[in-house]
């Protein structure tokens, strides 16, 4: 039995996992409980209008004695864009990651920012990759310097209008 990761663009269809996942993630790293039925619409608006958001699923895929292959979703992350008027160019944000806790620590992220770092590379106008991450989480720190990332120095301040 051989064992691959595959990243490949996410469809409609992936939408209520997507959205169960962004619910998990908030949780997790900021303790904060989402509607899920306005996540569901906010993954499903993403997934219909590129302008708004691009999203990519890790598969791994398992061949059985060598001949049927079997693909189960790993992992996630969504991609925005914000225009520099500084670079004259895209920065493509890395956002809703999520690898469910059984398959952490093997590689999902990894393969995930590999293929968008290719992708970016690839694309005339993207000037490069950025992400934002919870301040107390190390591991995940980590992981985006063995990536070839660093801090940007930057702290992020906002205002979340009341619905």
């Amino acid at each position: 039995m051989d064992s691959t990761l595959r990243v490949r663009d996410a469809h409609l269809r992936d939408a209520e996992m997507l959205a169960q996942w962004a619910i998990a993630m908030a949780r997790e790293t900021e303790h904060k409980h989402l509607d899920p039925a306005t996540v569901l619409a906010g993954v499903e608006a993403g997934l219909v209008d590129p302008a708004k958001a691009r999203y990519f699923v890790a598969m791994r895929e398992v061949t059985v004695a060598g001949r049927e292959t079997i693909g189960e979703a790993v992992g996630t992350l969504m991609l925005t864009r914000e225009w520099s008027d500084w670079r004259c160019g895209d920065w493509w944000w890395i956002q809703s990651v999520y690898v469910p806790e059984a398959h952490r620590r093997q590689g999902v992220f990894s393969a995930l920012y590999r293929h968008v770092e290719q992708l970016a590379r690839q694309t005339e106008g993207v000037v490069g990759l950025r992400l934002y991450v919870e301040r107390d989480n190390v591991r995940a720190q980590d992981t985006y310097a063995a990536l070839g990332m660093t801090d940007a120095g930057y702290r992020i301040f906002e205002r979340e209008f009341e619905r």
